[in-house]
Parts: structure tokens; sequence; C-alpha cells
């Protein structure tokens, strides 16, 4: 069977507090997905369950090696998924609270690229 790309939708997500990879690389992936319908998975592509598209997620963040991949995957309500992790985003600097448990004044900025695909003959 071939994959075909049915969509790509993008997004970036930020831990200010906390310092946590993982808090950003889910923020940028719901904020991919949050503003978004699939009526094309049904019409289009004949799939009679959202759990039969695939869906393979990129994310860059700073601190690739702490993210807990499951995590991130979760916020992904269905399809088989995936999920590449790599080096990038960003690391601002900004203030450390102590009453927010901030270990430095890093907040962490990751970006995500969600992309659905479908199976066909």
């Amino acid at each position: 069977m071939a994959r075909k790309r049915l969509i790509i939708e993008m997004g970036m997500g930020i831990d200010q507090h906390g310092q946590d990879p993982t808090v950003a690389a889910a923020r940028a992936v719901r904020n991919a997905i949050a503003n978004n319908a699939l009526p094309g998975v049904w019409e289009v592509a004949g799939l009679s369950h959202p759990n039969e598209m695939i869906v393979e997620v990129q994310v860059a963040v700073p601190y690739p090696e702490q993210v807990r991949q499951q995590e991130v995957l979760a916020v992904l309500p269905f399809g088989r998924k995936s999920l590449s992790v790599e080096p990038g985003g960003m690391v601002v600097q900004g203030k450390a609270i102590p009453e927010l448990d901030d270990k430095n004044d890093e907040m962490l900025i990751a970006v995500a690229a969600v992309t659905v695909l479908v199976e066909n003959e």
C-alpha cells in the first residue's frame, strides 16, 4: 500500500517555567492540531475510523534527549502515531521564579510538524 500525505500542520509550544522540553514539545503538537477538522479523512480518503490514519510527528526542541515521547504522543486523540524528536527550537532567557519550581532562567521553545497520511492502493 502506498502512503499519501493528506495534511501537514505546524505548531509552536513554550515552557516558560519548569524547563521541561516535554511540556514545550506537547504544547507545540497541541498547537499544531488545535484548530483543524479533517473531513477529508472520511470524505476523500474513505477511512471508516480516525485510528486508521497515520500521524507522524516531528518535533525540534532544546534538550531532545529529555523528552518523554509517550507524553507528547498522548496529545494526539487518534491515529497510528509516531514521533521523531531532534535538536532545535530555542532557549530564551526569562526570569526564574522559585514558587514555579524554576531550575534556572531558561524558557524552552519547541516547534512541531504533524503530518497526517492515509494508505491507499
